[in-house]
């Protein structure tokens, strides 16, 4: 029988264990580089037990940050500062993925440079509000992308894969989940096009599919991982029919032979079976357990081979030898819910509502 603690290859690196840290923003790159810290570095080389860690969501352009002091790898600074953060998982013998987060229409102009402003496949405002340093704010009708800048778009992706590689990371995984950019163009509320990029399952798919061959192509389809999020209402997202539409998407990634898929689960657990049996290569699940953290009964997941690989995200902030401590059974350190629920924007996480 396997188990979460022993060894697999993923994407042709060996891993120690199945035990996956998810990924968690924390905006923590103060500054106006938006460059992560050496306390970023310690962050990550203290959780270097985990078999993968994938970072918190890292914007791939100036037009991605949602949030504040949010890290980016669009320019030389920022890659030559995640160097920092590699070297030390890496002497810690971990491996680490980067997150690639576009967040789309969430987010505010006032924490975008130069007047820009958020941008999404179409006209639609998202309900709700954004922390700022200013406070919550509304979030803003963004910008629809006309046809060249969502080509731009996904070039920003590809751009941001090779500055991954160049900066020391073992891959990446692009983030369709949680109601963000590749989500929004997923989801029926969302994207309103009537363009190849939208009006059908296939063109709505398209821009997902785009950006994820783009990556594979820039360095390498073994590098590089997927993040989805089925059903998922985070970030007022609505879609009619996710089994229709995910079915569709992996589908047409199949055959790019990529280091992963890894599903944030949502309420449904046949369409995660439906889709854990569609997929042909790796497959990291992150179960749903809302309202709890996700506990060591989650082990059983890799056991009756429902996942390869399962992820943790609350239970990893609060122990950060969790795999030694699942291992032998714990002590568990609990969480601190007020924190990570976003009482402290610094310790803020992409996905408060449905979180492991």
């Amino acid at each position: 029988m396997t188990t979460a603690f022993d060894p697999v290859v993923l994407g042709g690196k060996p891993l120690a264990n199945r035990v996956v840290m998810a990924p968690m923003t924390r905006s923590r790159a103060y500054g106006p580089g938006a460059e992560p810290t050496e306390l970023m570095a310690t962050y990550y080389a203290q959780r270097a037990g985990a078999g993968l860690i994938v970072t918190e969501g890292i914007q791939p352009s100036a037009a991605g940050q949602g949030y504040p002091d949010t890290p980016g790898l669009h320019t030389p600074g920022q890659v030559q500062a995640w160097r920092t953060v590699t070297d030390a998982v890496h002497h810690e013998g971990g491996v680490i993925f980067a997150q690639l987060m576009h967040t789309g229409r969430i987010g505010h102009p006032s924490l975008l440079p130069d007047g820009l402003v958020p941008l999404a496949p179409s006209a639609v405002a998202a309900k709700g509000q954004v922390f700022t340093h200013d406070g919550p704010k509304d979030f803003v009708t963004p910008k629809e992308l006309s046809g060249a800048a969502v080509e731009e778009a996904i070039a920003d992706f590809a751009a941001a894969a090779r500055n991954a590689v160049e900066a020391g990371f073992d891959g990446v995984e692009i983030h369709g989940a949680n109601g963000y950019l590749i989500h929004q163009f997923l989801a029926d509320n969302t994207n309103r096009r009537s363009d190849a990029w939208g009006r059908t399952t296939q063109g709505r798919i398209r821009f997902a599919v785009e950006v994820v061959a783009a990556a594979a192509a820039s360095i390498g389809s073994h590098r590089v991982g997927l993040r989805i999020s089925p059903g998922n209402r985070y970030n007022d997202i609505v879609e009619d029919n996710p089994g229709e539409v995910y079915r569709a998407l992996l589908e047409r990634l199949a055959d790019l032979d990529l280091a992963y898929l890894h599903l944030m689960e949502g309420p449904d657990p046949d369409l995660t079976a439906r889709l854990r049996t569609a997929w042909p290569g790796p497959f990291v699940l992150n179960p749903f357990t809302h309202p709890d953290a996700t506990g060591p009964d989650a082990l059983k997941l890799v056991e009756d081979g429902s996942a390869d690989m399962v992820a943790y995200g609350a239970l990893f902030l609060a122990n950060p030898d969790l795999p030694r401590r699942l291992a032998v059974g714990g002590p568990f350190n609990a969480p601190d819910r007020a924190t990570f629920y976003g009482g402290d924007h610094r310790g803020y996480t992409d996905y408060p509502a449905l979180t492991s």
